[in-house]
């Protein structure tokens, strides 16, 4: 779509202006064109936006083709778990119009628009008097929505769009080039994993077709392929997984909720696992813990994971304890076990893709993706997971969130 042009003579102290925004937006575009981090890259396009635009705000909705969803991303005046997670409709709202007219907008009056939605506003409490929203395309695919919110002086203009299409263009290429590049390194990782158990499938397939293999044997071979399999099917889910919470896919969808039934629940799913090795699971909750605020389906994953890795890599006979407890200012749950323990040298890799601790990979299969998910799930909902373990004795994996 080109953009449109004005009759009316710019002044030369407007016209100076202007250009000294433009200069400054080639000087940024070219530290956008650099950035590699997701995450880095989007807060650096708003504040730039909030820069050119003198807003007090801005923001950055992202689409997602498969679901036809926008949800928020980052934002210059909420921290992410504030924002992340919260879907905005494509109709009834002034971002899904931008992306179904694949136009930019100027709304001066928000509360008298009827595209103005309000999802927002009423999800943060920021009063929303006027903006401006700037579709974010990719030859010809949409990534998402800029919006700049309440000009700090005077009223958004055409030339305020302007700019700011020429910003959303550098930044939908700076968006596509760093999921490109995580996507490439990431497939380059996974096909690497996946040799291992395609070597074993082959190997197997291969032994089935011998006349000399005896019935016991051909029960032990397809033993093994239906273990690979399940392996495979695992590593790709996994991926998958882990390919969305990178590349800015995965929504979030915060609601308040109880920790009890999700640890009962994830306690309940391992159960039979725990029980092979006469595992005792055991869970203390501090009492009249508060509602949790994050993403139950995302937390549950988290946990799921934590506990059943302490199953599986545990000592017969020994215990799992989950506790969730409060700080001040933190909502814990940690997941501790009496397990095999991780090295030294290896603790500081344990949240790596596809890495596995030599122990680890002694004791029992895995993808080496769990606790890199469980980071990036953790991380996105505002909080941070650490671990404490001694070797041959077992590790502790705590789960820091806001409290609020």
């Amino acid at each position: 779509m080109s953009n449109p042009t004005y009759s009316l003579p710019l002044e030369e102290a407007a016209l100076r202006d202007r250009l000294r925004q433009y200069k400054r937006l080639i000087e940024l575009s070219r530290d956008l064109a650099l950035t590699l981090n997701l995450d880095t890259l989007l807060r650096r396009i708003i504040n730039i936006a909030v820069e050119l635009s003198e807003a007090e705000a801005a923001s950055i909705l992202l689409y997602d083709e498969s679901t036809c969803h926008l949800h928020f991303r980052n934002s210059t005046n909420f921290d992410e778990q504030v924002t992340n997670g919260i879907n905005v409709p494509l109709e009834g709202s002034i971002a899904g119009w931008v992306v179904t007219n694949r136009q930019p907008v100027i709304v001066n009056d928000a509360h008298n628009d009827p595209r103005f939605s309000g999802i927002v506003e009423k999800a943060t409490n920021y009063h929303t008097s006027s903006l401006i929203g700037i579709p974010m395309i990719y030859k010809d695919r949409m990534l998402g929505v800029l919006e700049v919110v309440n000009k700090t002086r005077d009223t958004f203009t055409t030339d305020d769009v302007d700019i700011l299409m020429v910003l959303a263009a550098h930044g939908a290429i700076a968006i596509q080039n760093t999921r490109l590049f995580h996507q490439s390194d990431l497939i380059a990782e996974l096909v690497h994993e996946l040799r291992t158990p395609l070597t074993s499938l082959n190997a197997a397939a291969y032994m089935l077709e011998q006349p000399e293999v005896s019935a016991e044997q051909r029960s032990q071979l397809a033993g093994t392929i239906q273990k690979e399999s399940s392996r495979l099917n695992d590593l790709v889910s996994a991926y998958l997984d882990l390919a969305r919470l990178e590349s800015g896919r995965a929504v979030f969808e915060p609601t308040q909720f109880d920790i009890g039934p999700i640890i009962d629940e994830c306690i309940r799913l391992v159960e039979s696992m725990a029980a092979e090795n006469e595992i005792r699971l055991v869970q203390e909750l501090e009492p009249n813990l508060p509602m949790l605020s994050a993403d139950e389906k995302k937390i549950r994953q988290v946990l799921l994971n934590l506990i059943s890795n302490s199953v599986k890599y545990n000592h017969k006979g020994g215990n799992v304890l989950v506790r969730a407890y409060t700080l001040p200012e933190e909502f814990i749950i940690s997941v501790e076990d009496t397990g095999i323990g991780i090295s030294p040298d290896a603790r500081p890799y344990v949240f790596e893709k596809f890495y596995r601790t030599p122990e680890g990979e002694k004791a029992a299969p895995g993808t080496g993706l769990g606790l890199s998910i469980s980071r990036r799930i953790v991380e996105n909902l505002g909080g941070h997971i650490d671990v404490a373990s001694r070797p041959g004795e077992g590790s502790t994996f705590s789960v820091h969130l806001p409290l609020r």
